[in-house]
């Protein structure tokens, strides 16, 4: 993964509501810490940042200008708001040429399993050690022509040169089990139209005990109001 030059500022001002004129301005809060250094207070230009980040993923490497002297910084955390998704703060961590790093990696499928099967990803992302400037982007599984019953560890998958797991190897990653039969779907499809019809009856017997217990409390009530009349 190649690292990125992008340009920076400067923040004097610190809290939620700086942080919200920082926005608005149309530039990306973010902190630098790491290797014993103080943590710097930084912006980025919105549009820019978001660039590098759909072209480089979430483990970017970036090399930050306009500061001072150029600093080599891995992204750490990208946080967005959750309903409109535009990125609210973004931590990077201070990284030497040559260091290792943790990171995160994505987890792809590659290819077709067996006719018959339903694979199932139980894992999004394996936790690996890696040189910081060459970061893979992803890690394959390859599943093709596996047969039903065939499951992959996270120990059992092979990871691009120079990175080392971190994660369980006894992880599930990938589990390739047999597909339903469309008889079988047919089946449980009967089965769920069954138990919904067979509600019916109580629904309704619950409704006519309902109906049955308010007309006779509003029979005794007619009967007690005759009483205090006379």
């Amino acid at each position: 993964m190649a690292d990125v030059k992008i340009a920076a500022e400067n923040r004097t001002e610190f809290g939620k509501g700086a942080a919200r004129r920082t926005r608005r301005s149309g530039r990306v809060p973010a902190v630098l810490y790491g290797h014993g250094t103080d943590p710097v207070h930084l912006s980025f230009d919105t549009v820019e940042f978001a660039a590098v980040m759909r072209e480089n993923g979430r483990n970017a490497v970036l090399t930050v200008t306009g500061v001072g002297k150029e600093q080599l910084a891995l992204t750490k955390s990208v946080v967005r708001d959750p309903i409109k998704g535009y990125i609210e703060h973004v931590d990077l961590v201070v990284v030497r040429r040559g260091e290792k790093v943790t990171v995160d990696v994505r987890v792809v499928t590659v290819g077709e399993a067996g006719a018959g099967t339903l694979v199932f990803q139980n894992e999004d992302t394996l936790s690996i050690e890696a040189d910081a400037l060459n970061i893979p982007e992803e890690i394959s599984v390859v599943i093709e022509d596996a047969e039903i019953g065939t499951q992959f560890l996270a120990g059992d998958i092979r990871l691009p040169d120079g990175s080392t797991l971190l994660s369980d190897p006894e992880l599930l990653v990938v589990n390739v089990t047999e597909a339903p039969t469309e008889d079988a779907m047919e089946e449980e499809l009967d089965t769920e139209g069954a138990g919904v019809e067979e509600d019916a009856p109580e629904d309704e017997a619950a409704e006519d005990s309902e109906s049955g217990a308010s007309a006779e409390a509003t029979e005794g009530a007619t009967s007690d109001e005759t009483s205090d009349e006379s």
